[in-house]
């Protein structure tokens, strides 16, 4: 394995570095701003769509997309130090056009997509003109469990007629959402795992409909996780991806360079909140000194920058594997880092947060929220439990 990053790679992170420190970081309290005073959960904030001129202006554009047609073409592990750094601000992915779950449903309409869908949607994604949403999570069964999906797809001539309800369909609420990516059941009497199909159906399309946006820990995120009913959604069977039975294996290859993504963002959280931690514990004084002094904020801080680096290590190594042996392969370092890298990062988040004392808890610091987002990444993609349940499983056939 190769440790040292590629030239390119340097070049990328010495740009998203500058364009963190002199955009992004300031941005942060305009973003804030705007989105109070517009009294909006869901308002597209002016600031971000003059970041994203900025970063489209550098060259940090689609910086996730491995096929040179659509983006600089970087592997997996030229990316993972790039998405690392974009994830130390809630902004960044956006503002880059790298935010989840876009960044999924764009590499599935690349993969499965046909040239209608591509230049209807792909193109426009790709652009960062619309947003989309991933609708697979439902409310009535246990979806960590793919095939276990209820939302009918039934065939009526040239059209499939869905019914059912969805919900954690994160982005359906931002307002430039305009295509959602569908997984439902084709066939309930086939195989388990042909049973299942994915469909590309409009936000708009009669039938749909957005009931609520789901809180987080009391957050409503800006770009929302939706509940959603479909009522008799008519689709046309051209805009079945990949051809029926074919929804399960596309949620595979879709859920794993999704899921290291999270994960390299995580680490940069976790960074950021590793340095909040140190700024605060050398700024506050309790009983006359600093409590940067305490053994057990040194030890915190200590454990914390052991704990980063081992989790970004197995992370390029996960990377590593997708770059040389492929995803299928490198699903067991994929799964580990996906446990590993939100359940560090939480435990930092934390830490950052009891430094900070009542500060740690309010919207005053960037914690609050992101351990209200960290801790829903380990069930977001799949929990903890299902990982680990598969990563077990790789290491008992070690001993058949």
């Amino acid at each position: 394995m190769q440790f040292e990053h590629s030239e390119r790679s340097k070049k990328y992170q010495a740009d998203l570095l500058a364009f963190m420190d002199e955009h992004v970081y300031p941005a942060e309290a305009v973003y804030e701003q705007q989105m109070r005073d517009s009294g909006d959960p869901h308002f597209q904030p002016p600031i971000l769509e003059e970041l994203k001129v900025e970063a489209r202006k550098r060259g940090l554009w689609n910086l996730f997309h491995p096929h040179a047609e659509w983006g600089p073409g970087l592997s997996n592990s030229d990316y993972a130090p790039l998405a690392e750094i974009m994830g130390r601000s809630h902004l960044a992915s956006e503002a880059c056009n790298c935010s989840a779950p876009d960044t999924g449903n764009m590499e599935v309409f690349t993969l499965f997509g046909t040239d209608e869908h591509k230049e209807k949607y792909l193109k426009p994604l790709l652009d960062g003109t619309i947003r989309s949403a991933f609708a697979m999570t439902e409310p009535e069964v246990a979806s960590s469990d793919a095939t276990n999906v209820q939302l009918r797809m039934d065939r009526d001539g040239d059209e499939y007629v869905l019914n059912g309800r969805k919900w954690f369909a994160s982005n359906a609420l931002h307002k430039n959402c305009t295509v959602l990516i569908v997984m439902g059941k084709t066939d309930f009497d086939a195989a388990t795992h042909r049973q299942q199909s994915m469909m590309v159906v409009p936000i708009d399309a009669p039938g749909v409909t957005v009931v609520r946006g789901l809180p987080v820990f009391g957050y409503q995120d800006r770009e929302g996780h939706a509940e959603i009913t479909f009522e008799d959604v008519r689709v046309p069977v051209k805009d079945v991806l990949a051809g029926e039975g074919e929804g399960f294996a596309i949620s595979q290859a879709r859920l794993g360079p999704g899921r290291i993504h999270h994960c390299m963002r995580a680490i940069g959280m976790a960074e950021r909140a590793l340095d909040l931690m140190c700024t605060r514990a050398m700024t506050r004084v309790t009983f006359g000194k600093p409590i940067a002094e305490n053994a057990n904020i040194q030890d915190w801080i200590a454990e914390a920058r052991i704990d980063i680096e081992m989790v970004r290590l197995l992370t390029l190594k996960a990377a590593w594997m997708m770059d040389t042996v492929g995803n299928k392969e490198a699903r067991t370092e994929i799964a580990a880092i996906k446990v590993a890298a939100p359940t560090i990062a939480l435990k930092i988040i934390d830490r950052a947060i009891q430094v900070h004392g009542g500060g740690g808890v309010t919207d005053d610091f960037p914690l609050a929220m992101a351990y209200a987002h960290m801790r829903t990444l380990r069930l977001a993609d799949g929990p903890d439990e299902v990982h680990k349940r598969a990563i077990a499983r790789q290491e008992l056939r070690k001993h058949r």
